[in-house]
């Protein structure tokens, strides 16, 4: 039987069902399909990570970090400000986290750039990593800094704000800090219903012997509660996560076993139920297609894609 340790993943024939796609649980069969493949849809990165689907124009759109720029198989914008993660408004405006310059922008619909958030309390945000919207409007992001910690990704500077995770509100311009004890806060997202918000902690990231777990939270109006932990990816740890409609969380994973780098995918109750293997690390996922039933994935060099019978939550 063929292994997905050598799955070629040149664009050469692969046996279906594919390898890569492994189902632990029986809850996770409805949504593998049997006659899908994963597909590397391009290679060439030094860093891809923040993937958004953007349906009006039929693209994906994702960044290169150490490349200063983001595109979707072409360059959208270069340079980028070492972007890193991109959501999408009520309104379909892209958001986007900047390393560079430490900032949330918006880009208008004549190509403007808007900028939503670069300090708070009078001193300068880290590096805004990850990023998501509220169906209130709001414009969630974590702040863990890695834009400043390497010239690589970013600009080295001094850390002059607490790691924290922020709510913006970008009628009144007005932030709060709305969790503040994370080693390396990274990638978040709600659940179907919003009653959730999922974040990662990278904290074990750069040597810094911190968690590796994705947290979950209550979320009252503007406000967390109940903090437990909903995973642990240890030996290696998530970055960019998504739900879809179900309430299964889609995570990255990578930096410990080789066998985990790709996406594992839990059930609303914690338990691992799927995993999709890649040849490298996935920093960040989303779904998109027509159907929203597309899931790309960005690796450290690649681009991937695999079609599945799940949709994802996450709007417009």
């Amino acid at each position: 039987m063929s292994d997905w340790k050598t799955r070629p993943w040149d664009g050469s024939p692969v046996p279906y069902p594919d390898p890569a796609i492994e189902s632990l649980d029986t809850r996770f069969e409805k949504y593998a399909i049997g006659n899908a493949a994963v597909e590397r849809l391009c290679t060439g990165l030094r860093w891809g990570e923040g993937p958004v689907w953007f349906g009006d124009a039929r693209c994906v759109l994702f960044s290169d970090i150490p490349n200063n720029r983001d595109g979707s198989l072409s360059v959208y914008r270069q340079p980028s400000n070492y972007c890193n993660g991109h959501t999408r408004d009520r309104a379909g405006r892209l958001i986007t986290c900047e390393h560079g310059t430490r900032r949330v922008t918006r880009t208008e619909y004549d190509g403007t750039i808007t900028v939503l958030i670069d300090s708070f309390e009078g001193k300068p945000l880290n590096a805004p990593n990850d990023i998501t919207t509220h169906s209130d409007g709001s414009i969630w992001f974590t702040d863990p800094g890695y834009g400043i910690m390497l010239d690589y990704e970013g600009h080295i500077a001094d850390y002059e704000l607490p790691i924290s995770v922020y709510r913006l509100d970008p009628t009144t311009g007005n932030a709060t800090v709305v969790a503040d004890d994370f080693v390396r806060p990274n990638g978040l997202c709600f659940s179907p219903d919003e009653k959730i918000l999922y974040i990662t902690d990278t904290g074990s990231s750069h040597g810094l012997g911190g968690p590796a777990h994705i947290r979950a939270f209550d979320v009252e109006n503007s406000h967390l509660k109940n903090s437990r932990i909903f995973a642990d990816m240890a030996p290696g740890f998530a970055d960019g996560i998504r739900c879809d409609i179900d309430g299964n969380l889609w995570s990255s994973s990578g930096w410990g076993n080789p066998e985990d780098n790709g996406v594992k995918i839990f059930a609303p109750d914690g338990d691992l139920i799927g995993k999709i293997h890649l040849p490298e690390v996935c920093s960040n996922l989303c779904f998109g297609g027509q159907k929203k039933n597309r899931l790309f994935m960005t690796g450290g060099m690649c681009l991937y894609s695999v079609y599945v019978e799940a949709k994802g939550a996450q709007r417009p």
